[in-house]
C-alpha cells in the first residue's frame, strides 16, 4: 500500500524530529524476522526510552538531513529499522544486542551505528553498548566529585586523633 504525500510528510518529520534530538542511532536489517519478533523488539524499545521505525530509505534520507546523522545518508540501503537513543548514548544498541542474544532473532544483521556525526561499523556495537547509562556517569561523576572530600575528611580525623595522642587526650 502506497503512502500518501501527507503521509511521508509526516513520517519525514516524525523522524527528523527524533534525530534531532537523538544521542546515537543504530540501523540493522530485519529481513528474515517475523512480525512477531518486531513486536517484541518494539515494545522493548518503548521500555528502554529507544525510538524504533521501519522507514523507506528515501525518506530517512530527508529526515535526517541537516541533523547530526546526515552521515548515515549512504548507509541507508536494504530494509533497515532504525534505532535512535533517546536517554543515554547507548540505550539503542544495548536494545539491538540484546535483542540478537536471542537465538531466534539472530536474523537481525547490524549494518552501522552512528554517533557524534559519524557513521561507524556494526563492529562498534559492542563499544557503543557498553557506554554508562545516564544514572551510571552520574554516579561515577559523584564517586569521582566525593573522593577528594572523602580522603580530606580522613586527613582531619587522622590529624585530630594525632594531635589528642600527643596531648594525652582520649577520644574513645
Amino acid at each position: 500500500m502506497a503512502l500518501t504525500l501527507q503521509e511521508k510528510k509526516l513520517i519525514v518529520s516524525e523522524v527528523a524530529a527524533v534525530a534531532a534530538s537523538a544521542h546515537s542511532a543504530v540501523a540493522a536489517e530485519y529481513r528474515g524476522l517475523t512480525v512477531e519478533q518486531l513486536t517484541t523488539l518494539r515494545q522493548n524499545a518503548r521500555k528502554g526510552g529507544v525510538y524504533l521505525r521501519v522507514v523507506k530509505n528515501n525518506l530517512a534520507r530527508i529526515a535526517v538531513k541537516d541533523t547530526a546523522f546526515e552521515c548515515i545518508q549512504d548507509g541507508l540501503v536494504g530494509p533497515l529499522v532504525l534505532a535512535f537513543s533517546q536517554e543515554d548514548p547507548g540505550s539503542a544498541a544495548r536494545l539491538i544486542k540484546e535483542f540478537m542474544k536471542d537465538k531466534k532473532n539472530e536474523k537481525m544483521e547490524v549494518k552501522f551505528v552512528a554517533i557524534d556525526g559519524k557513521m561507524l561499523p556494526a563492529s562498534e556495537l559492542d563499544r557503543l553498548a557498553k557506554l554508562p547509562t545516564r544514572d551510571q556517569a552520574l554516579a561515577t561523576l559523584a564517586a569521582v566529585l566525593r573522593a577528594p572530600l572523602d580522603k580530606f575528611a580522613r586527613t582531619l580525623a587522622a590529624l585530630r586523633d594525632q594531635k589528642a595522642e600527643a596531648a594525652g587526650i582520649s577520644l574513645d
